[in-house]
């Protein structure tokens, strides 16, 4: 017994202050970041997320046999932990129970299926290895760029934990110490101690059966040697984990549950201080060098489980891009390590001769192929958030550096210059009423009592040929069903959201303001929004420069309309729509439903949804300012998108976003199917629906007009 106990303890001691050593280290590391002070607000929030996605592991769950498998594994784990209180007790008192609970038979169960079940589910992890592990260097496999060696150790000491743990229970069955054994005093046989354990114990008990003919000597021999086996497979993962890229199993329920709640999507995590006052020779704008990141976006890198379906699901990396939101996370990391010492030291000499981020460690096309659209943080199971990442990192390329693509000087100086990215200027912004046969009012100070909601109607609505009609559009439907708007016309500008996501924070910061001071002047409370970037810039960003407004998409107000029976589409279009959600309607804004109820309200309407849809819907290409930058590297994305909505056979892609529009449009005209499918806005396929037979004779497909937006 003294023995046991030495061996036990001395072999744990070791591995805890090995294992505990590297955490505080690792802690250390990734406090070093700047501040994330906004990371521990909302309890209720992210309550909410340990339990859905710790304990319920719902994204894990998408996928669904592996998803499975690892349900089991973690919870698993989890019960496990009973097993451990009952080893480390053993090795004191050979029949040592739970004090209250430890002679349950529930309890022996519990503990039982979760053992079999996590080696169930080992099998299933090691058959899924063994079918993508030839396909490492094949860029189609989520693995591709993975380290899988260390996964298999994985497996392999998991399944040690899993083997030594019912191999030492069925040798306590076997010689009296089970805790869940029911017998008299007395010497008793193997055989006896074996029919007085609850059956509810069926894996220790039928293991027992097995080794039972070895006699009492061997399993009391083998009680303590696989008891010793299992404390030091178990310590020994500790260690283990510590070092290797599974630190997620500890990580993950502490980066999940400093995520953004309700998820990391729609606006960008925070809005740092641009005011040219407070700038300092000292002062850095976005991320250049690993130490301006702060300890949350450390805290993504060090949680990582290179699982990869971030990258299965971006739309540059299946485009042939080189951009790999795992592989971008990764480097990352392996920089964040290397950069320990200096990190640590606060070595500022050190930090002032490294060499920054883009391109020593991120190439520059890896950092400019990002569309923004969110697949990648949909699909992380641990909540890592790499669109900010990037952001800020294209935050110091552009305005520390001055390196960027340099086609979109265009775009940035129209933008700054003229208020919209095309430079077609404030003057222009009502010409898109000339179509109408009804008065908008265009608001010149406070906006009239009897006006329900501004019209936002945005760049590409108010000033692109095709955004034009989608406009036109909208307002008709707005109008028919009762519905009072304004508009602001020449006072409107470009919300700032290309320069956001481009990297000019300083332009979208400037631009913003003068927007919310506009809609301020004119006592603005409710505002519909027909593209979903400006929707998503006025209500989930502009929050942060002080514009607090109630703002709704033009999808969720048709919607309603329809629902409350103040617009009822007609029954002159029959055909066949696939709607194309767009990203930051979607995935940004979970708006899923209200687009899909306005077109099953069309009577004629049979609606087929394209594979990759809602959640995981596939890109047009056009966000993260991609619509105004060439696309020169593999496939472009508009085409790989409206290849799939082609291959529905639908007579019409529907969307709700008029940077869609544009991108699939121009896609369906280069596969040569613009005769034979049209692509249009929710609100036309209704105005359509509900015009007279004769007026709806088989048209012509919307012409391409010469835009630099056709070119994103």
């Amino acid at each position: 017994m003294l023995i046991r106990i030495i061996l036990g303890l001395g072999i744990s001691i070791a591995c805890f202050a090995i294992a505990g050593r590297r955490f505080f280290w690792l802690s250390q590391l990734i406090r070093s970041g700047q501040p994330a002070p906004r990371r521990f607000q909302g309890f209720a929030k992210k309550a909410e997320a340990e339990i859905v996605e710790v304990a319920g592991q719902k994204k894990i769950l998408k996928w669904t046999v592996p998803g499975i498998a690892h349900f089991f594994t973690m919870w698993g784990f989890t019960v496990l932990l009973l097993t451990i209180i009952e080893a480390y007790g053993a090795l004191f008192q050979r029949d040592f129970h739970i004090p209250l609970i430890g002679t349950w038979p529930a309890i022996a169960f519990l503990e039982d299926f979760f053992a079999v079940a996590v080696l169930v589910s080992l099998g299933v992890f090691s058959v899924i290895r063994i079918k993508n592990d030839p396909k490492r260097k094949d860029r189609s496999s989520r693995f591709y760029g993975s380290h899988t060696g260390a996964a298999w150790l994985v497996l392999l000491m998991i399944s040690l934990v899993i083997i030594t743990l019912l191999g030492y229970r069925a040798a306590q069955v076997n010689t009296g110490n089970f805790p869940f054994q029911k017998f008299g005093a007395g010497p008793h046989t193997i055989a006896e101690f074996q029919a007085a354990t609850t059956n509810w114990a069926f894996a220790s008990k039928g293991l027992a059966i097995v080794i039972g003919h070895l006699g009492a000597t061997v399993n009391s021999a083998l009680e303590t040697i696989l008891l010793l086996a299992n404390v030091a497979v178990i310590t020994g993962f500790l260690v283990f984990v510590a070092y290797s890229k599974h630190l997620h199993i500890f990580l993950a329920p502490i980066n999940i549950g400093m995520s953004r709640r309700p998820r990391a999507l729609g606006g960008l995590d925070k809005t740092p201080d641009m005011d040219m006052e407070n700038v300092t020779e000292d002062t850095v704008f976005g991320v250049g060098k690993i130490e301006d990141f702060t300890w949350k976006q450390m805290l993504d890198f060090a949680t990582c489980t290179e699982c990869g379906r971030c990258q299965s699901v971006c739309p540059a990396w299946n485009t042939d891009k080189p951009l790999s939101p795992k592989l971008l996370i990764m480097g990352l990391r392996d920089n964040m390590f290397a950069s320990a010492d200096r990190l640590l030291s606060k070595d500022s000499d050190a930090a002032a001769e490294a060499e920054t981020l883009v391109p020593s460690v991120i190439d520059p096309d890896v950092l400019w192929s990002c569309t923004t659209c969110g697949s990648c943080v949909e699909q992380c199971p641990v909540d890592i958030e790499h669109v900010d990442a990037i952001v800020d990192m294209r935050r110091y390329e552009v305005l520390m550096e001055s390196r960027f693509p340099q086609e979109a000087n265009l775009f940035l100086r129209n933008i700054e210059n003229q208020g919209d990215p095309w430079g077609l200027g404030g003057s222009k912004r009502t010409e898109w009423l000339d179509a109408l046969d009804f008065e908008v009012p265009v608001i010149d100070g406070e906006i009239p009592d009897d006006v329900e909601y501004l019209y936002w109607v945005g760049c590409a609505g108010a000033l692109d040929d095709r955004g034009k009609k989608q406009a036109q559009s909208t307002a008709r439907m707005l109008h028919r069903a009762g519905v009072t708007f304004g508009i602001l016309g020449p006072k409107e500008s470009c919300t700032g959201d290309p320069a956001r996501r481009f990297g000019n924070e300083y332009l979208f910061q400037e631009i913003g303001k003068a927007n919310i001071e506009t809609l301020k002047e004119a006592k603005v409370k409710k505002i519909v929004a027909t593209c979903p970037h400006c929707f998503n810039t006025i209500k989930n960003e502009y929050s942060d420069l002080g514009g607090e407004f109630e703002v709704i998409h033009h999808a969720e107000l048709l919607s309603h309309l329809v629902k409350v029976g103040k617009l009822t589409p007609g029954g002159e279009y029959s055909g066949t729509v696939t709607y194309h959600d767009p990203c930051y309607l979607g995935r940004h804004n979970r708006v899923f439903d209200e687009p899909r109820d306005v077109l099953d309200a069309i009577p004629g309407v049979k609606q087929v949804e394209m594979g990759r849809c809602r959640e995981k819907g596939f890109c047009c290409g056009a966000g993260g300012a991609r619509m105004w930058m060439e696309e020169n590297i593999g496939k472009r994305v508009n085409m790989e998108r409206t290849e799939e909505a082609l291959g529905t056979g639908a007579d019409i892609v529907s969307t709700a976003c008029p940077f869609c529009m544009i991108m699939l449009d121009d896609a369906v005209q280069a596969n040569g199917k613009g005769e034979e499918v049209r692509v249009m806005d929710i609100s036309q396929v209704v105005e359509e629906s509900l015009l007279a037979k004769a007026a709806v004779a088989p048209t012509a497909a919307p012409e391409v007009t010469e835009t630099e937006g056709s070119e994103g």
